[in-house]
């Protein structure tokens, strides 16, 4: 079983690499690593960890605050297994190298990017008329069941027309109850205008960092060129 686990690290030389030692000698692999933010006080660390057969996740917990000055501000379970598209320079490849399917492309990896479960690429076309355009593997059900196309979301999303990157309110009052009850962390960014926006969903934590929220914003930006860079090429083409 594979966790998702969130640790504050302390501005000190060493503290990662102790980490990993206590981690090791407790028998817990880590599969990967990424670096959430640093700043003057230490730097936020996400760590993918897998649990040898039968072992208990407080082992995981036990070993990482033997180490002085280190915090967990989230684990939880995590599906990935680590492979595949992880990073923002990998998912920018991948779109590039498909400019016809940069959304979809984006819409299907961007949530492994941020270790997030799931994402949805939505377009308001009009008022209190909310279409999902993309969905990646996972992506909650948000269609009003009608034949659409593409679907209607089923309720308003009081975030569209969207002007910025934004980590959502869960607290807001549109979420879906069972979202509420899995915890659900939503970070959304517009996609080429205000109209059009991708969405990303953490069951369970750990919230969207401002660096994540930028990231994501930048994500959605370059997909968005992609996309308009080939509309442009073909309309060219069609007119030559």
């Amino acid at each position: 079983m594979s966790y998702l686990l969130r640790l504050l690290l302390p501005d000190r030389p060493g503290a990662l690499g102790a980490v990993a030692t206590a981690l090791g000698q407790a028998g817990i692999d880590i599969v990967s690593l990424d670096v959430v933010e640093r700043g003057p006080n230490g730097a936020v660390d996400d760590i993918v960890v897998a649990l040898p057969p039968y072992g208990l996740v407080d082992t995981v917990l036990t070993a990482v605050q033997s180490v002085p000055g280190v915090s967990v501000e989230s684990l939880r379970p995590y599906l990935s297994d680590g492979a595949g598209i992880q990073h923002d320079l990998d998912l920018v490849e991948a779109m590039t190298s498909r400019p016809d399917e940069a959304l979809a492309v984006m819409t299907e990896f961007v949530g492994a990017v941020f270790h997030a479960d799931w994402a949805v690429l939505l377009e308001r076309v009009g008022p209190d008329d909310l279409r999902v355009v993309e969905t990646s593997v996972g992506a909650p059900d948000l269609g009003g069941g009608d034949l659409a196309v593409p679907e209607r979301v089923r309720s308003t999303l009081l975030w569209l027309p969207l002007d910025r990157a934004q980590r959502l309110d869960r607290h807001a009052g549109w979420l879906p109850p069972r979202w509420t009850a899995l915890d659900m962390e939503l970070a959304v960014a517009p996609v080429g205008g205000p109209d059009r926006a991708v969405l990303i969903g953490r069951p369970g934590g750990p919230a969207f960092r401002a660096s994540e929220v930028l990231r994501l914003a930048h994500l959605a930006g370059i997909a968005a060129t992609i996309a308009h860079n080939r509309d442009v090429s073909l309309a060219a083409q069609g007119t030559g």
